[in-house]
Formats: structure tokens, sequence, C-alpha cells
């Protein structure tokens, strides 16, 4: 099969994929559903299961797809950016940022929009003090985003241990929750979505200077791309899908890891690395995982609900173990 359309049949049915885990979401839980209810409740018919969907279910699932493929997104960027396959959304401190704001939202007695808040105001400090202390005198390298990052996100975990010692015994269960990943409070997945489909409309057109960037800053600057501004680019919309992602639903490990490796596996050797492809192939398959994940976190052991950051760190642990064996 030719490579190029090879990649097309995939994203074809990473697209499939993405459909049929969000049914999966809207019809299994504690009361489980017959799909045919799940269509009739999204069609507007007036059902018993319509409640349950549309104020339960498909705000959740929602959420959960736009997170996995904020992570996926923003892992993919990382990668390219650092040109490192190791990178992963969490490497400069932006989760470590956010932790620290919403648990001082929570030790302070917010709860909803107020840790949400706090969350993407710890996360954009995080980035921005990330990013200047790189910066510097304007040498900006890789190697010192990463050192900076590295550094930021030690100082960030102190501040984050230092809070949950000092939190009352009632509120560590949450705090634990938050900081593992959990999606049951994330009723708010408008701004999560805006935040994809914005990162994806920035990065795809420049999609050809990414993969020229990806073979090294000389080679693209010498084929005419603007190496610093599109470093800067990717470092910003990386970051902020980042933020927006860990302020909906926590930490959630391993999906920016290996949803981009998987992706680049799919499309196959000769497409893999094309950002055309790579970029909406992992935010589907980010958004497909997280959803599945989230509902086996929910069902698995109920009426007991699971962080799905435990979830995806027992599915991504063997999975990258397998790409380690193969390459």
């Amino acid at each position: 099969m030719p490579a190029r359309r090879r990649a097309l049949l995939v994203l074809a049915l990473l697209a499939v994929l993405s459909l049929a885990s969000l049914s999966v979401a809207l019809a299994v839980g504690s009361i489980p559903l017959a799909f045919t209810e799940v269509f009739a409740a999204l069609a507007g018919a007036d059902t018993a299961a319509r409640q349950i969907i549309l104020d339960l279910r498909l705000p959740r699932a929602l959420a959960g797809f736009a997170c996995g493929g904020l992570l996926a997104l923003a892992g993919a960027l990382m990668q390219v950016l650092l040109r490192n396959p190791l990178a992963d959304p969490y490497v400069l401190g932006i989760s470590g940022g956010a932790g620290v704001g919403a648990l001082s939202a929570m030790l302070l007695g917010l709860a909803g929009l107020g840790i949400a808040g706090f969350s993407f105001v710890g996360a954009l400090a995080a980035m921005l003090l990330v990013f200047g202390l790189a910066h510097g005198d304007g040498s900006w390298t890789q190697t010192r985003l990463l050192l900076t990052g590295v550094v930021v996100a030690a100082g960030c975990g102190a501040v984050v241990a230092l809070i949950l010692t000092v939190a009352p015994e009632q509120k560590i269960h949450g705090m634990l929750f938050w900081l593992m990943g959990d999606l049951s409070q994330a009723a708010a997945f408008l701004p999560a979505l805006a935040v994809l489909a914005l990162a994806l409309a920035v990065t795809l057109p420049f999609a050809r200077e990414l993969n020229l960037l990806a073979r090294g800053g000389e080679q693209a600057r010498a084929l005419g791309v603007a190496v610093p501004a599109l470093r800067r680019l990717i470092y910003f919309v990386a970051a902020l899908a980042t933020a927006a992602a860990v302020t909906t639903a926590g930490s959630i490990g391993f999906v920016g890891l290996i949803v981009p490796h998987l992706a680049r596996l799919a499309i196959g050797s000769n497409m893999g690395n094309d950002q055309r492809l790579l970029l909406p192939a992992a935010v589907l398959a980010g958004g497909s995982l997280l959803v599945l994940a989230d509902t086996l976190a929910r069902t698995v052991v109920a009426p007991l609900q699971l962080p799905v950051g435990v979830l995806t760190a027992l599915i991504g642990v063997p999975v990258f173990l397998y790409l380690l064996s193969r390459k």
C-alpha cells in the first residue's frame, strides 16, 4: 500500500475510533445504556437517559477527549522542539506550576472554577519563568531550556510536597486525586476544546517548517526557516496546551509521551514524521486513549472510581517498554 494512502487510512480509522470511544463512554456506567438510547438522547429525544448523558457523561467524555488530544499534541511538539524522543508535555515544569496553583486553591478552601483558575495561573507562571530563565541573555538553546524546565519542575515538586504536608487530613484525598489525574470534576470542557482547536489551527500551517526543524536547527535555518521564532511558537503552543489539559483534569502521565510514538508507528516510517499527518493523528489517538482509560477508571472497580492517571500509567508503561524493544 502506498505510504500516503496508508497514512490517510490511519487518520480515517483514528477518526472512527474517536467516535467509537465517545459512544462507549456515553453508554457504559453504573446505569448501562443501549447505543440506541444514547443516539436518541443526543438527537433530542426526551428519554429517561437524556439527563444522564447530557449532564453527566457527555461533558466528562468531551473533557477527556480534549485533554488527551492536548497532551498528545503537546508531546509531539515538545519532541520536535527538544529533538528528544523522551520529551513529554510535563518536561518543562508546566504541570508542576499547575499543581502548586491547584493545591493552593484547595488549601484555601476553593473549589470548581477557583481550582481551575489557580491551576491555570500556576501553569502560566511556570511557563513564563522557564522561558524567561532559559532565554537569559539571548543564548536560547534546547539544552538550556530542558535543564531550566527540570529545575523549575523540581522546585514545584518541593512546594507541592510542602502543601501536602501542612494540608488538613480531610483535604489530602482530593489533592492526591488531582495530582494523579481526575476527570470526575471536569464539567467545563469547552475551554479545553477551544484551546485544542486553536493549537491545531496555529501549528498545522507550520507543518513544513516543523519537518525541517526536526532534522536540526542549522539545516532548517539554511533552508529559510526562522528558527528562533518557530521555537518560541512551538514552546508557547505546547505550554498552553499542557496548561489547559492540566487545569481541566490534573496531571495525567504517559499520554503525551507514548501517543506520538504510536501514531508514527501506525502511519509508517515513510510518512510518520510528517507533521501534517502526525499532529492530527496524535490528537485523535490521544483523545481516544484518554476517553477509554477514563471509562475503565470509573467502571472497573465501580462504585469506586480510580484516578485516570493510574490507568494511563498502567497502559503506558508496557506500551513504552514494547516500543523500546522494537527500536
